[in-house]
């Protein structure tokens, strides 16, 4: 199993219907106490609730089992070396040109402090069309995943990637509540 972080979403359909979400050990019990019911297994489809990347579950066992599979467990403790561990700092090799290690080396605070910046000003300029791209394709993995036989499936794919809220919203309208609404959600950001 992938390791998934805390705050990682889930989210559950069967037939049309959201069963579950939330962190995966929460849903995967919610979905294995819907198939001792009337759902199947065959009819569960669990995603990433972010990146609509399916998630097959292993729901054998007992419901302590289950959630243990699923838990989020600590990280193993790395070897301590150079840096500031506690601080969460982990030192690893980063391979530059000399004129690279050049300028680092007349920046205020040294290489890592320049590094740690230049970083952390990157993580923050994510241009919108990163966003858009990354919105469109999730909609489009979940849709294609749930919904590829729906009524105005091809349609809605041509109005998300054309940036076509109304349009989108019109040709899923008929789709179940469930799957229409995590799909304008998942949709949202490319619209903006």
């Amino acid at each position: 199993m992938t390791s998934h972080q805390n705050s990682d979403q889930f989210v559950a359909f069967a037939r049309g219907r959201r069963i579950a979400a939330g962190v995966l050990d929460q849903v995967a019990l919610q979905v294995a106490k819907a198939i001792e019911g009337d759902t199947s297994a065959e009819d569960v489809q669990v995603f990433h609730a972010r990146t609509s990347k399916p998630v097959d579950l292993d729901l054998r066992g007992t419901p302590d089992e289950i959630a243990s599979r699923y838990t989020q467990t600590e990280e193993p403790e790395l070897p301590r070396g150079r840096g500031r561990p506690k601080l969460g700092v982990v030192g690893k090799e980063v391979t530059l040109l000399p004129r690279h290690w050049a300028w680092l080396a007349e920046q205020p605070g040294g290489a890592s402090v320049a590094l740690r910046k230049l970083v952390d000003q990157a993580r923050k300029q994510v241009s919108t069309g990163d966003v858009a791209r990354a919105s469109q394709k999730a909609a489009y993995e979940f849709m294609y995943a749930i919904g590829g036989n729906l009524e105005g499936f091809e349609e809605a794919i041509r109005a998300l990637y054309n940036r076509d809220e109304r349009r989108f919203a019109f040709e899923i309208d008929t789709w179940p509540n469930d799957i229409k609404q995590h799909a304008l959600a998942l949709a949202q950001p490319s619209f903006e």
